[in-house]
């Protein structure tokens, strides 16, 4: 067969594969933009499109009902768009940003990110929570809000429920410490550098931080929001980690735990980003793009969860993700002024 005959054997394939994912990727995208026109507005800087991404998605799968003929397109946008957009996440994360930090700053968020993730974990099993939805509150509260559960789940392998649970309680408790850091951080009287950190190693959304940050002034703004991404540069590590243990277990009762080789495409971008930064125009355009694509994630995510079986799980989740909240916020604040 000639070159010719496979190239045309081939393109029936991707036809087929393209109108049969059309259509869920037209409704996953069609609830990404009208998520991120709802954020805009708002004129609420901290309402993540993310999350109104997946709280229409859960809408349109409750109310209305998810039709067949989008399945392929939803799925696709759950496991190639998500990687995709993690990868892209590189982009906005920098060695210098470590250096930044300083080795007292580092060793606040490297403690409190481990301690964090190892106690809500023991707490999830305390109290009865399913492993996996206690790992995803986990990964939530020590690393980077819905982002670092979306990721997390590439390995963890929970329901799309658990995700969905996850993501609200991260959702719920970042936005309580946004609103009370700044009161409390003026009561203690902390300089800004020193509340910077605070807010950046205990705060669960980057939006969430920014909005914490500010509030105290622009050089606690700044010292906050280089935190936050410096903890978000630890999320590679934690999923390589966490995909290496569920191999050793043997997996999950979903199949085997995959390699997450779309976290090494992460740490390759970190380090050509450390090397050849992007100029400010085009960085704003990847950053924008992937924020639409990890909204688009989200609003496929909320078209897979059951509101009946996000109820069955009951009010221990939440205590457990309460619990994960005061922990960071508290030994975060104890570490800062040690360090």
């Amino acid at each position: 067969m000639s070159q010719m005959d496979h190239a045309q054997s081939g393109t029936p394939g991707f036809v087929t594969w393209f109108a049969a994912t059309l259509p869920g990727l037209g409704l996953t995208f069609g609830i990404a933009v009208a998520a991120m026109a709802v954020q805009r507005l708002s004129g609420t800087p901290a309402l993540s499109p993310l999350v109104v991404a997946m709280v229409l998605g859960i809408a349109v799968r409750n109310l209305i009902g998810t039709p067949a003929v989008a399945q392929p397109g939803i799925t696709f946008s759950l496991r190639r768009i998500l990687r995709l957009a993690i990868v892209l996440l590189g982009f906005q994360l920098t060695l210098a940003q470590l250096r930044a930090v300083g080795l007292p700053g580092l060793a606040v968020i490297s403690v409190t990110l481990a301690a964090t993730f190892l106690f809500t974990k023991w707490a999830g099993r305390a109290l009865g929570v399913e492993r996996r939805l206690a790992e995803l509150i986990a990964a939530g509260t020590s690393i980077c809000g819905a982002s670092a559960v979306i990721a997390t789940n590439t390995v963890t392998r929970g329901a799309d429920e658990d995700v969905a649970y996850a993501i609200a309680c991260v959702t719920v408790f970042g936005s309580l410490s946004m609103i009370a850091m700044p009161v409390l951080g003026s009561l203690m009287g902390m300089d800004a550098a020193h509340y910077g950190i605070w807010t950046g190693a205990t705060i669960h959304e980057v939006a969430q931080v920014v909005g914490a940050g500010f509030q105290h002034g622009a050089e606690a703004g700044q010292a906050a929001t280089v935190a936050k991404l410096s903890r978000v540069i630890l999320l590679a590590p934690m999923i390589l980690t966490l995909g290496a243990l569920a191999r050793r277990r043997g997996g999950s009762a979903h199949g085997s735990a995959p390699t997450p080789w779309f976290v090494l495409g992460f740490i390759a971008v970190v380090l050509l980003n450390s090397a050849l930064p992007l100029p400010e125009g085009a960085k704003a355009q990847v950053v924008t793009l992937t924020s639409s694509l990890l909204t688009v994630a989200l609003a496929a995510m909320g078209l897979e969860t059951d509101l009946r079986k996000l109820h069955a799980k009951g009010i221990r989740p939440l205590a457990l993700g309460a619990l994960a909240w005061l922990f960071i916020s508290g030994l975060g604040l104890a570490l800062v002024g040690l360090v």
